[in-house]
């Protein structure tokens, strides 16, 4: 468990507005909408985290439960029509030791998942760069870092495309979330992105959002 001195830096997020996604602290007031969101083809989530209709209360509450080991978990709300279409989150918050402040030095961007309907609509996209900005230039980590699922093809292409560095595959490294695996564990595809190469990966970023939207 984190100290609560920690846990008071670290949830000093606010929300992060783009033009497409704004990123709100997940709460139950957005239930309904990720009820609908979740079953709109779940075609795509053979090895991701997301509740089926009737589950999602129990997933919010266990997303919050989460927070007391470093999770600020947010809900995607699609700016067009106002609704909850995903969530997100930081996770595996890491400080620099030896330190007397409690100074990040990396942390993770995952549980995310989005709805059919804001797939391939740049929210992805917009999400991440929210996200990152905030991380490096906000948060002055030196370091952010995703995973997934390394027989997830999908996922491991949206994270190349993003511009993160693809750094292997970890054993054995995290919970699997595909169906009839329960309680075992999956290897582990690991990307990340460093503070210097933030401007570069910063740049490139926009200029997708802005192709996928014009598109």
């Amino acid at each position: 468990m984190m100290r609560s001195d920690a846990l008071t830096t670290w949830f000093r997020v606010p929300v992060l507005d783009g033009s497409l996604v704004r990123l709100e602290p997940l709460s139950l007031d957005h239930a309904e909408d990720l009820t609908v969101a979740a079953e709109e083809d779940r075609g795509n989530y053979g090895f991701t985290l997301v509740p089926r209709a009737e589950g999602v209360r129990d997933y919010l509450a266990a997303q919050f439960e989460r927070i007391e080991q470093g999770v600020v978990p947010f809900a995607q709300i699609r700016k067009r029509d106002g609704r909850a279409v995903g969530c997100t989150a930081y996770l595996d918050p890491r400080y620099w030791p030896g330190r007397e402040r409690l100074d990040l030095r990396a942390v993770e961007i995952g549980f995310t998942w989005l709805a059919a309907s804001a797939l391939g609509s740049g929210i992805n996209t917009e999400a991440k760069l929210l996200l990152l900005d905030h991380a490096f230039d906000h948060l002055r980590v030196a370091r952010v870092d995703m995973k997934t699922d390394a027989r997830n093809q999908r996922s491991r292409r949206a994270l190349d495309a993003l511009g993160l560095t693809f750094e292997g595959v970890l054993r054995n490294w995290s919970i699997s979330w595909a169906p009839g695996e329960d309680d075992q564990l999956r290897d582990s595809a690991m990307y990340s992105a460093i503070a210097s190469e933030w401007p570069a990966l910063r740049g490139r970023l926009v200029s997708r959002i802005q192709a996928q939207t014009q598109s």
